[in-house]
């Protein structure tokens, strides 16, 4: 019985063999997940599948939860841990993120603040060649599989519409807030970053990371730990069973959060204290809470300008993930080859 219990929770495909050019690669790739997750908006997740290591992540983080490695380390047979988890992997893919929120945590701050339409439609550009170029990888759509890119990108429209909450700074509830933003961190489409900001923890984390507040910053990264685990095993269950419907709803995420990606905003809604007074940020700015997308300013000179360089930057943002996803395709056919 127990035998047949390790070689169901064994790892279900061997360990790619990769050099060190490879991990190079996949450490890039990290960081191209680490700062798509700092954006309020933008999921880590969807540049792992841009990528194509979204499935292999998702299964080498589902194995660090499984019996047979915790009994492994019960036994202190590390030999046996270092054999099961697809350990080289995970630490080049972390290694690029960690990279990513330290060196890119302040310059992205500054574009939010700034130059928000511009980073905005980069990011919504990619999002939509992403959509297009993950729907290439179910063979044959269908009804059902249609309604379920409807589902998903209706739960994902409301979600990103939520409005922002006032929430404890103790250290429970980081452990809590980041056990749920690394969840939407490996779903395409759901941030992390951005369920931070309705949690009401975004400027919080971020000026930790600025600041280098090291004890906040841990109690986030063991719930992120224990949420990355936890939620990976129910995603790898629906890959390996239902392959083509959960790419589908992964899609409708995707294509929902593009409400928050619009570049061009009105904001109707600001935090305030218990006295009626605007909160400010840590530059000192009012916190908008709630906001409704608008169409771009053309009347003036200025606008045009602004809006013909957002649009360039959205096309960009498109050709990045479509030149990836070429690059991709002609490797794995050199590979074959």
């Amino acid at each position: 019985m127990e035998a047949s219990e390790e070689k169901q929770d064994a790892p279900q495909t061997e360990k790619p063999q990769r050099n060190l050019k490879d991990y190079v690669g996949l450490s890039l790739r990290g960081m191209a997940m680490g700062a798509s997750d700092i954006v309020p908006g933008v999921s880590g997740g969807t540049m792992a599948l841009i990528l194509g290591i979204y499935e292999e992540l998702i299964d080498s983080i589902r194995t660090i939860g499984r019996p047979t490695l915790w009994r492994a380390a019960l036994k202190f047979n590390i030999k046996e841990v270092f054999r099961i988890v697809n350990w080289q992997f995970l630490i080049a893919v972390a290694i690029g993120i960690f990279m990513a929120i330290l060196i890119l945590a302040r310059p992205l701050e500054w574009m939010l603040v700034n130059q928000p339409i511009y980073l905005w439609s980069f990011f919504f550009g990619l999002v939509v060649a992403s959509a297009y170029t993950v729907s290439k990888r179910i063979p044959k759509w269908n009804i059902k599989l249609i309604l379920i890119l409807i589902v998903g990108t209706i739960a994902a429209f409301i979600i990103v519409g939520l409005v922002p909450t006032q929430t404890p700074d103790t250290w429970w509830f980081l452990f809590l807030a980041g056990a749920i933003a690394s969840c939407a961190m490996i779903l395409p489409g759901l941030s992390g970053a951005f369920l931070l900001f309705i949690l009401g923890k975004y400027a919080t984390i971020l000026g930790a990371v600025n600041n280098r507040e090291i004890l906040p910053l841990l109690f986030v990264a063991a719930g992120a730990a224990v949420g990355l685990v936890t939620f990976a095993q129910v995603l790898s269950w629906l890959f390996k069973r239902y392959h083509d419907y959960t790419l589908a709803i992964l899609i409708g995420l995707m294509l929902g959060s593009l409400r928050k990606l619009w570049a061009w905003k009105e904001d109707v809604a600001w935090l305030l204290d218990e006295a009626g007074e605007y909160i400010l940020d840590s530059h000192g700015e009012i916190q908008v809470i709630k906001q409704i997308n608008i169409l771009p300013d053309v009347s003036t000179s200025t606008g045009i300008t602004e809006t013909g360089l957002a649009i360039g930057l959205a096309i960009l943002g498109a050709v990045v993930v479509l030149l990836i996803e070429w690059y991709a395709q002609r490797k794995e056919k050199t590979e074959v080859a």
